[in-house]
This record gives C-alpha cells, sequence and structure tokens, in this order.
C-alpha cells in the first residue's frame, strides 16, 4: 500500500474496474427486492454544473447504500436532449441542433464518469432519438383516439424572442421562464392533452405520496386549485343575452357592485364592433404583455362597454366593464365583482370608482373598515335582505338554494389547472403525429408510418423553424391521399414525462413498454431533483404515469413513492462597474481576496486591479459569473472529495454555500483515513476478535463504534440526513485515532472498526473505499459488500463512569452498575477515600445527581 493518498492514482483505475465488470448493470431478479433510485435526467448544455454535482451524488450515496443492503438496484441515467437551447446555440455557432447536442452528451458523460456515479449505461436513453420518441408519438395517437387529445384555436402565452408557445406554468411574473423576456397573448391552433380530466385523482392521490416534501404537495394542490361553488346567471338587461359567473362565494352575492368580462368576450367583442373606445382598449389589451397567464393577473385596466347585467336576485342594474385580468379560456370568462370582500375587485372599483358593497361582519359582529382594503374573511351576512344573520356555510346553501330554484343557478366544481398545451412552433422537438387531409380533416399518422422523424441536417435562421419552411417533409400520403403533416413539435416536458418508464426496457421494440420488466421496476423508490419542478415536471410526471396505466401499460397510481428535492448551489458573488455603469461580474478564478485574521473578507480585486463589490452568496450562474466547474476541483481534489464535500457541507434540502476551505478540510479527512489504514495494515496481520476478553476501555471504544453504524444507518437509510452521517463518521475516526494500538486486541478493535467505517464511507466516496477494503483484507471487492450490521449486545452499557463531586470540585470518577440508581451511587461515592477525605468534619447540606452522568456533594 502505498503511503499517501492520490485521488489522482486511485479512482480511474477503480472507474475503469467498473467498466470492465459491468459492475452497476441489472436485471429483473424476482427473487430479490428491487430499488429503483432515479435522478431527474440532465439537459445536455455542455458542462456539468455543481447543481448536477449534487443532485447525482445525492442519487448514488442513496443507490450504492441500498445495493449494499442486498437490493437490486437500478440507477439509469439519460438526456432530456430535444429543447429551444440547442436551436440558439446552432444559430450562434453555425451548426444544427443535432450534432451540438450528440457533442455535447458526449462530453458530460465523461464528466459523469470521472465522478464515479454507478450507473447502468446499457439504460442510456436520449430523448431525440427516433427510437424514444417514436413510443411517445405512438401513445400520443392512442390517447386522440380516446378522447384525450383535442386541438383548438386558444388565447395562449407568446414568447416573442424564442417564438414559442409557454404553458402556464412557464411564465413566471409575466415573463419566459427560459429568456426571461414579456410574455405577450396570441391566439393560434394548439393541441392541448386534458389533464383536466385528472384533476381529482392528481388531487386526492397527493394523499398517498407520504414520503414527498409537504412543500411539493401544497404547491400542487394550490396549482390544481379545486373548488365549489355556484354558476350565476346574469341576464343583459333588453337583451336575450346572458353572463355565466362562477363563484366559490355566493354569500357575498348581495354585495355585487358591476360584472367584468374578458377581451375576447363574446359581449366584449359585440361592444368593440359598436364602440370604437372599447375597440381601441381592447387592441391595447391583445398587445400589452401579460403579468401572468391566469386570473391572477392585476394590471387593473378596464373599459365600461355601457352595458348592464341585472342582479338574478334583486334584479338591479349592474354595469358590466371589459377587464384586462379576466380570460375567456381560464373559467367563463365572467365574473361577479364585490369590491367589499375581495382585493381585486376593491382596487379595480377604487381605481374607476366604482360603488362598494359591505355584505359580511367580522369575526366580532363589527362592521369592517374598508378604507385601504377590501375585507376577505368569511363571517356573518348582513346588508344582504332574506340572508341576514347566516353564517358563511348557511349563507352560502340559502343563497345557492334560491339560484337554483329559481333557474339562474346550478352547483359547479371549478379548478385553476388547465388542460396541458403540448404544441410548439419550434424545430427542435419531437414531431406531433397528425395529418390534416385536403378537406381539412384531422388524421392520426398510421402506425406503419411511426416515428414521423426529425430531420437534423437542417439550418436555424432563428426566425422560422424548419419544419414549416421545408413542403418536402410536410408533405406525405394518407391511406392514398395527399396530406400534410402537423409542423409543431412536442413541449419537451412530454420527453421527461415518461422516461421513467422507458429506463425499465430501453432496448424493447414490441411496444412503449415492457410490461414485465416496467411493473417489476415501478414505481421508482426514489426520485431526486430540484424544487423548481413541483409544479410543471412533478405534475406532468404524475398525470403521464396515470394515463400509462390506464393504458394498461403499467399497474401502479403514481411514478414515484419518495422523493428528495435537493437545495440549490450557492457560491460568492463580486462584480465591479464598467464606465457604461454595467455590472460585470467576475468568476472565482480572477479574484484576489484579503481577510482579517477571523477569516473575514476584507477587499476584493480582481487580476485587473478593479476593487469589487461582495454581493453575498448567490446561486451559481452563468449570469453571475460565480459557477465553480466541477472538473477543476475533480483535478484538484478527486472526485471522492467532491461528492464527500457536497454532501457534508449541508442538509440535502437545504441550500449548499460553496467553500474551497470546506473542500480542502474533507480533503484532509480522506488523507486522515488513508494514513491511519496505512499504518494499521503496516504492522501486519491482526489476530481475531474476543469480545469476552476486551475490558472497560475496549469495550467503550467498541461501543462507540456500534453506537455510530446504529446512527449512520438511520441517518442515511430513514432520515436522509447524509451531513449528519458523515460527521458521525469523522467524529469516531477522531476517536480512534486516539485509541491505544499495545495490545492484540486493540489491533482487532481496529480492524474491526477500520472496516465499517471503510463500508459507511463507501457511498460517498467509493474510490478511496474501494481500495482501502483491498488493503484492509476485505473479501471480494467492496462493490459487492454487505452493509455493515450494529452488534446489538455491543453497545449496552453494563456498567457507567460517574464524576465526583465535593462543592463542585472533581474528586474521583468511580465506576457503577449501568442501572444503578442515586442511593446506590451515593453509597459507592462515601466509600472512595478520596471523597471521605473532604467529607470529614462536614456535612452534606446539599445533593446534586445527573442520572447517569454526575454526583456533586455540597458541604458545609
Amino acid at each position: 500500500m502505498q503511503e499517501f493518498y492520490r485521488p489522482e492514482e486511485i479512482e480511474s483505475t477503480v472507474q475503469q474496474h467498473w467498466y470492465k465488470n459491468d459492475t452497476f448493470r441489472v436485471t429483473e431478479d424476482p427473487n430479490k427486492e428491487k430499488f429503483y433510485c432515479l435522478s431527474m435526467l440532465p439537459y445536455p448544455s455542455g458542462r456539468l454544473h455543481m447543481g448536477h454535482v449534487r443532485n447525482y451524488t445525492i442519487g448514488d450515496v442513496i443507490s450504492r447504500y441500498q445495493r449494499m443492503l442486498g437490493k437490486n438496484v437500478l440507477q439509469p441515467i439519460g438526456w432530456d436532449a430535444f429543447g429551444l437551447p440547442a436551436e440558439e446555440a446552432a444559430l450562434k455557432n453555425n451548426i444544427a441542433p443535432a450534432p451540438w447536442t450528440y457533442a455535447n452528451i458526449n462530453y458530460m458523460k465523461s464528466q459523469l464518469k470521472l465522478l464515479g456515479f454507478g450507473y447502468d449505461w446499457h439504460r442510456e436513453l436520449t430523448t431525440c432519438r427516433p427510437e424514444y420518441y417514436r413510443w411517445e408519438q405512438w401513445f400520443f395517437t392512442r390517447l386522440y383516439e380516446k378522447g384525450m387529445v383535442y386541438k383548438k384555436t386558444a388565447t395562449v402565452n407568446w414568447c416573442p424572442q424564442d417564438h414559442t408557445v409557454l404553458a402556464n406554468e412557464q411564465v413566471i411574473d409575466g415573463c419566459c421562464w427560459r429568456c426571461d423576456t414579456k410574455v405577450e397573448l396570441k391566439a393560434i391552433p394548439q393541441w392541448f392533452l386534458k389533464i383536466t380530466a385528472y384533476a381529482d385523482e392528481l388531487l386526492y392521490d397527493l394523499d398517498k405520496l407520504d414520503h414527498w416534501p409537504e412543500k411539493v404537495k401544497t404547491m400542487q394542490r394550490n396549482w390544481i386549485g379545486r373548488s365549489e361553488g355556484i354558476e350565476i346567471i346574469f341576464q343583459v338587461a333588453d337583451s336575450q343575452e346572458i353572463l355565466k359567473v362562477y363563484t366559490s362565494r355566493p354569500d357575498t352575492l348581495m354585495g355585487v357592485t358591476y360584472v367584468a368580462i374578458a377581451t375576447d368576450h363574446p359581449l366584449a367583442l359585440q361592444a368593440e364592433s359598436s364602440k370604437q373606445a372599447v375597440a381601441n382598449f381592447i387592441q391595447e389589451c391583445r398587445t400589452i404583455n401579460v403579468v401572468k397567464a391566469n386570473i391572477d393577473v392585476m394590471q387593473l385596466k378596464g373599459i365600461n362597454t355601457g352595458l348592464q347585467a341585472l342582479h338574478p336576485l334583486t334584479g338591479e342594474m349592474l354595469p358590466i366593464w371589459i377587464v384586462d385580468f379576466l380570460r375567456m379560456d381560464y373559467g367563463t370568462g365572467a365574473i361577479m365583482a364585490v369590491p367589499g370582500h375581495d382585493q381585486r375587485d376593491f382596487d379595480f372599483a377604487r381605481k374607476y370608482n366604482l360603488p362598494v358593497k359591505l355584505v359580511i361582519l367580522n369575526a366580532d359582529g363589527s362592521k369592517p373598515e374598508i378604507s385601504t382594503q377590501a375585507m376577505t374573511h368569511k363571517g356573518m351576512l348582513f346588508n344582504s335582505g332574506e340572508f341576514d344573520g347566516l353564517d358563511f356555510q348557511a349563507g352560502f346553501n340559502a343563497i345557492a338554494d334560491v339560484l337554483v330554484a329559481r333557474g339562474v343557478g346550478e352547483h359547479k366544481i371549478n379548478y385553476r389547472l388547465q388542460d396541458w398545451g403540448v404544441s410548439r412552433q419550434r424545430y427542435w422537438g419531437a414531431p406531433i403525429p397528425m395529418m390534416m387531409l385536403e378537406d381539412g380533416t384531422l388524421v392520426t399518422t398510421p402506425e406503419e408510418q411511426l416515428p414521423v422523424t426529425l430531420p437534423e441536417n437542417v439550418v436555424i435562421n432563428g426566425l422560422d423553424s424548419p419544419l414549416k419552411a421545408d413542403l418536402n417533409w410536410a408533405k406525405t400520403s394518407y391511406r392514398g391521399q395527399l396530406a400534410l403533416r402537423e409542423t409543431d413539435t412536442f413541449d419537451t416536458f412530454m420527453e421527461s414525462s415518461w422516461y421513467y418508464a422507458r429506463y425499465t426496457c430501453p432496448d424493447y421494440d414490441r411496444g412503449m413498454l415492457d410490461p414485465i420488466a416496467a411493473n417489476y421496476w415501478l414505481p421508482v423508490d426514489q426520485y431526486v431533483g430540484g424544487i423548481e419542478h413541483a409544479i410543471m415536471h412533478l405534475m406532468y410526471f404524475r398525470f403521464y404515469h396515470k394515463l400509462l396505466r390506464d393504458a394498461g401499460l403499467v399497474t401502479s397510481d403514481e411514478p414515484a413513492k419518495r422523493l428528495l428535492c435537493q437545495g440549490m448551489v450557492l457560491a460568492d458573488a463580486f462584480y465591479y462597474l464598467n464606465n457604461s455603469g454595467e455590472r460585470i461580474w467576475v468568476p472565482p478564478e480572477e479574484l484576489s481576496l484579503e481577510r482579517d485574521e477571523r477569516g473575514h473578507l476584507v477587499k476584493a480585486t480582481d487580476f485587473k486591479g478593479n476593487t469589487l463589490v461582495y454581493t453575498g452568496m448567490k446561486k451559481m450562474s452563468k449570469s453571475k459569473n460565480n459557477g465553480i466547474d466541477p472538473q477543476e476541483m475533480v483535478e484538484k481534489y478527486g472526485s471522492d472529495t467532491v461528492r464527500l464535500f457536497v454532501m457534508f457541507a449541508s442538509p440535502a434540502e437545504m441550500t449548499l454555500e460553496w467553500q474551497n476551505s470546506g473542500v480542502e478540510g474533507v480533503n484532509r479527512f480522506l488523507k486522515r483515513v488513508w494514513k491511519i489504514v496505512y499504518e494499521h495494515v503496516q504492522l501486519g496481520p491482526v489476530d481475531s476478535l474476543d469480545v469476552a476478553v476486551l475490558n472497560a476501555e475496549q469495550q467503550s471504544q467498541r461501543r462507540e463504534l456500534h453506537k455510530t453504524i446504529a446512527k449512520v444507518t438511520d441517518d442515511i437509510g430513514r432520515r436522509q440526513a447524509f451531513n449528519t452521517a458523515i460527521a458521525a463518521i469523522m467524529e469516531l475516526m477522531n476517536k480512534l485515532a486516539r485509541a491505544p494500538q499495545l495490545a492484540e486486541q486493540d489491533r482487532a478493535l481496529r480492524q474491526e472498526a477500520l472496516m465499517a467505517v471503510v463500508r459507511m464511507l463507501y457511498p460517498f466516496t467509493p474510490h478511496v473505499c474501494f481500495v482501502l477494503w483491498s488493503e484492509l483484507g476485505g473479501e471480494g471487492d467492496i462493490d459487492n459488500v454487505s452493509w455493515p450490521v450494529t452488534d446489538e449486545t455491543a453497545i449496552v452499557e453494563y456498567a457507567k463512569l460517574i464524576v465526583i463531586q465535593v462543592n463542585g470540585k472533581l474528586r474521583c470518577r468511580i465506576t457503577v452498575p449501568a442501572d444503578a440508581d442515586e442511593a446506590l451511587v451515593r453509597e459507592l461515592a462515601y466509600k472512595e477515600h478520596l471523597v471521605m477525605k473532604y467529607l470529614k468534619g462536614t456535612s452534606v447540606r446539599k445533593v446534586i445527581y445527573v442520572p447517569g452522568k454526575l454526583l456533586n456533594l455540597v458541604v458545609e
């Protein structure tokens, strides 16, 4: 064994061993308990970042641990390879998206292998390959035939920068989630999946996900937004037209002072044709950027149509306003406005001097004060005629009953969730397998013509999709008739919604899934990914699984049993202002830092001499130029050090602050482990451990070892508190370093401890542990070794060491039976001559006893 730890010599050798022996390749084995561990697949952007490293290290630690428990562990990897960034890179670099993507995959794959992740590379998927998206297209045609797919012209969120539609979930604060450009509304034909048909199941099945973070489940519940209410009919005055309005607060009906409709509501379009001011307002709204593509929009612009609606119970005339914060495709496109009890309605009413009427009392029965804001809580009705004095539920029921009886109300369940628009007007995506015949009929692409292959040798001009410009590609035939292919492509969330299932049978060519393999491995036992995917990916992920189930392809209800959402990786961020006042962010390798004796930052400059502004720890990003290159860290410290640091520096679900000093600290720890093993094996063979002859001190040492095994097992397996598991191992190693090595049983104890430590560290640092296991004489490769088991008899304490004090000063330590009570401890203490010496001629005034630890005799 070499004397010093040199990861650059170890890691490549171990990785070659794994590759040659197909160590992590698995197949279905009904005789073994399976464990499917999956990290969200990466987008092949070109280089790994520390967020990738953290995500995949967590998954690898869990996989290796479960493997040591004797389970049949599947840990696959693949590439979420379609998407707009490839088109942007193609335009910038004058290269087609396909070769750019494949080159990135090859490079990132080599980076993943450098980090030693135990993937079954035989299951690698690339979502832009026809053999993958062929089955996605096939499934889409089946969903169309079942009525789960439809096409309609809809007002959509349009990104003018990326020239494509965005789902509601992809609009963040009015901007495109990818390029941060303000989003516009646009009416175009779109394909939709009926996710709303599964709204209740998606909602109620959240209660089955006991091992998903509550935060994720709450976000999904809120996004689904189920509410029970009443659809109310408002008659338009002097007209046969009616307005349908949904409300979950019919108890406030007597407080309505105006009605609002969307700019694309049929009544608005009528008013547009007859009034120029209304037409101008609607046109302005069509070109104004939205703040968010749903009813939460609050730009609060409107215009009075001049039309009036009749209150369904009182007959009162209510003005009808066109507003910019409603959408025709959300609900009915109209609302009853109750400014006294809804903040948005209140703000709009104040802006346009509309009346405000109170109909709900405060909890204490007092009249609300609404000079600055609406009273939005539920309470007792007043100012509501025959309904005065009713509480919320009674008022809800009574008003609803009257509306239903008069034929102007109907009980309804409403959802915030809308159907999933899956069309994208970009090139680099899976073609939607639909055709249009010459007479305008839409038909699915026949199965024998699948896959509809995306041409890869194209030129990107940044304006139009090559598919839309290539009539030769679009022209095809359908059972002897001329047809045109759909030139829109799928939203890339389609590919990432079912990849986990295809991993179970990546080479299966007789169908979308091999039911035997899929139902052996699914559901996923552990899924790992960022909280930012809580609504978009994870909602579609769950929805798609239910579609697969109802198609008879899988038998489980949910795709993943347990979800871990890792925190972001942060790093110091510095900038200076250039002559134009622009912030220039400086990368970490160009920094020069001055610190005081306590390590606090005093001054920061770059290599050009610019004085820098420190903005604190920020998420690693290209915009802040504060990313740490994983490959540079691996080359400097080794992959085991990088892996150990990202697991030790913070709880997995919390943000991780990157500190080079912390990386150096865990590197020193691995060097100490190596050194202790080296010194141990240099002393030669070790006698067998004989627990029967261990003295009290040796028993105590062994107790600490097995208590650590128990803690680390619980921390990794149940609590997923990986950082505290590592801390416990480090503490044990500190104790081992101080333990005597004079007797043969001392060395036997160290052998047992080191064999256990190497196994406990293996999921975190597999390369160094592979070597250390062999040097310690471990049987076989550590990759096939079992997790250490706690010896319960070792952690039983038969005796305890009690500190004896007189007037707070240490006088001696005594050993007592582990179950000794205070009386026995006092009796044994009085027999000690060092205690009696200080009690002579005194009286004990007070006794302070800390069970199992300390006895303090206060004398006078």
